[in-house]
């Protein structure tokens, strides 16, 4: 598994993902002491919440410019400049301009991130560490509507610190009411997935259902990590949505979407598949079309 590198959705370059307090990782998942650490404090809320706490103070401003720099992030997509930003939440969560991304044609990307697109679900126990597996059950906590999404297909969005995060509906439909799971807080870096891509069943998430008429029903899902401080749903439930509309943001740290298909319901563009298959992410920006 190549994690640590992708490709964007029209080339063929390999890019090496950078990623943040890769020694601290490395400490957490491949000794005993870091393996102890991380059951007692680094997956928990307690950490994370304390660094929200943090990232809403005027204290946290001052990180702003050098995470720009070290990140290489144009801040001229978005709406605010470095000075109106009250702290680094305020600049983590960022509004995008209308104009800044492209709503194209199909079914498009709901966020900024690193994309694994499956066919099938059962595939994805082929792409991650052996003796690792995905459990449909175990995720939704919910075994009538695991059997609905179980021979369908499977779009897993990952979220660097960098990336935009406010995420987005791909489609037109219809939008029910949010449902919570309560987890973990592991880290959903690259590296960290290499150890343990159980961190999907275990961490906090929520998910809702997309009623559309090209597309069938729609399960998306939201997952929480190490240092998110919280999921923030702003679409109103129980109405029609656009594609391209705002559906919700995450607070400070990495994150995942996951989208669940019912079965025939969705074909990938032909790159998200093929790289997944080789065992590369594909970068992929909202607005972006990676389904027809």
């Amino acid at each position: 598994m190549s994690l640590r590198y992708y490709k964007n959705i029209n080339s063929s370059e390999l890019i090496e993902e950078k990623t943040p307090s890769l020694k601290l990782l490395k400490c957490l998942y491949n000794t005993n002491i870091g393996r102890i650490g991380l059951w007692a404090l680094f997956k928990r809320k307690f950490l994370s919440g304390l660094s929200g706490l943090y990232m809403n103070t005027r204290f946290s401003k001052s990180m702003i410019e050098n995470f720009i720099a070290d990140n290489q992030i144009d801040i001229n997509e978005y709406k605010k400049t470095v000075p109106d930003f009250d702290c680094f939440n305020d600049f983590f969560y960022r509004k995008i301009h209308e104009d800044a991304r492209e709503i194209q044609e199909g079914f498009v990307s709901p966020a900024d991130g690193r994309v694994l697109a499956f066919e099938q679900i059962k595939k994805a126990d082929n792409f991650f560490v052996k003796g690792s597996s995905f459990s449909l059950k175990s995720y939704l906590k919910d075994e009538e509507l695991a059997k609905k999404y179980i021979d369908g297909a499977m779009l897993i969005v990952r979220l660097a610190p960098a990336d935009y995060h406010r995420f987005h509906f791909p489609c037109d439909g219809s939008i029910g009411k949010t449902n919570n799971i309560k987890g973990y807080y592991y880290s959903v870096s690259p590296y960290a997935l290499q150890h343990n891509t159980r961190i999907f069943l275990e961490n906090k998430r929520e998910f809702s259902i997309l009623k559309s008429e090209k597309y069938g029903d729609v399960l998306y899902s939201e997952v929480g990590a190490t240092m998110v401080g919280s999921i923030i749903q702003t679409y109103s439930p129980d109405s029609h949505i656009k594609k391209g509309q705002e559906k919700g943001y995450f607070a400070f740290g990495g994150s995942t979407l996951i989208l669940f298909f019912e079965k025939g319901k969705i074909k990938f563009h032909k790159n998200l598949i093929e790289n997944t298959q080789n065992s590369y992410e594909t970068y992929v920006k909202m607005g972006e079309m990676i389904a027809e």
